[in-house]
């Protein structure tokens, strides 16, 4: 049905905001305040500047130490890509996979049901997900009923977890900044354009469609880098 009037409806202007973006000193101070599986998760979200949901999502056959690299799969705008393997993680990355393989062993001792398959790919192949390849690197302690098929099964470790653990962190280090899991993300994308990367590549690495949305990290740098002197940093002019 045409309805004149509503192509005379505009969209609401996006608003574009700085991020918070975290000094090199500060995530140093807040990695070495986090312990366990949340401080390997946080290292590695600046560390390669994922997002939370796709580190979480992270599945064995995408984590590849022989190049240095994680292949993200369906990310944001369902796009895959690859992402660097920070080498200072990997002894403790290889530590988590070998918890994640003994929870996997226990649950095919136990004869649970393989953890969720994405684009229908359970119906495809019903016993893929069962299969090591397929295993979360971030498992979940406990069983959990999956809500559109019933079945229980073991899902990643909840998205609070880190959250939480993050913010803990950012109060003990006494950073006066209002911190969440996405912050690393920013910080990684900021520090790798002060470190005098192309903006391009930060772009692949951060998975934007538009560069645009990559230049919003620009903005951040061109303030801190001291570019523009304050006026009331002039030299006093003579009398």
């Amino acid at each position: 049905m045409e309805l004149p009037w509503m192509q005379q409806i505009g969209r609401p202007p996006e608003r574009k905001r700085i991020p918070v973006v975290l000094t090199v000193q500060e995530v140093q101070a807040v990695l070495g305040l986090m312990a366990g599986t949340e401080a390997l998760m946080a290292a590695l979200l600046y560390g390669s500047g994922l997002r939370l949901r796709e580190a979480l999502g992270l599945r064995v056959k995408d984590v590849d130490f022989a190049r240095n690299a994680i292949v993200v799969r369906s990310g944001k705008g369902d796009k895959d890509r690859v992402v660097m393997l920070p080498k200072s993680l990997l002894a403790r990355l290889q530590a988590q996979l070998a918890h994640a393989r003994a929870v996997w062993g226990q649950d095919r001792a136990s004869g649970r049901s393989g953890v969720f398959l994405p684009h229908a790919l359970e119906r495809k192949y019903p016993r893929a997900g069962e299969s090591w390849a397929w295993f979360w690197v971030f498992p979940s302690h406990k069983l959990s009923v999956d809500p559109q098929t019933g079945v229980e099964r073991r899902h990643h470790l909840y998205e609070d977890r880190l959250n939480r653990e993050l913010k803990k962190a950012v109060a003990q280090a006494g950073i006066a900044k209002h911190v969440s899991v996405h912050t690393l993300r920013h910080s990684f994308a900021t520090h790798l354009l002060q470190a005098g990367t192309d903006i391009r590549t930060v772009q692949e690495l951060l998975g934007h469609s538009d560069v645009s949305t990559t230049m919003i990290y620009t903005h951040v740098l061109k303030v801190a880098a001291g570019g523009t002197a304050s006026p009331l940093d002039a030299p006093a002019l003579p009398a």
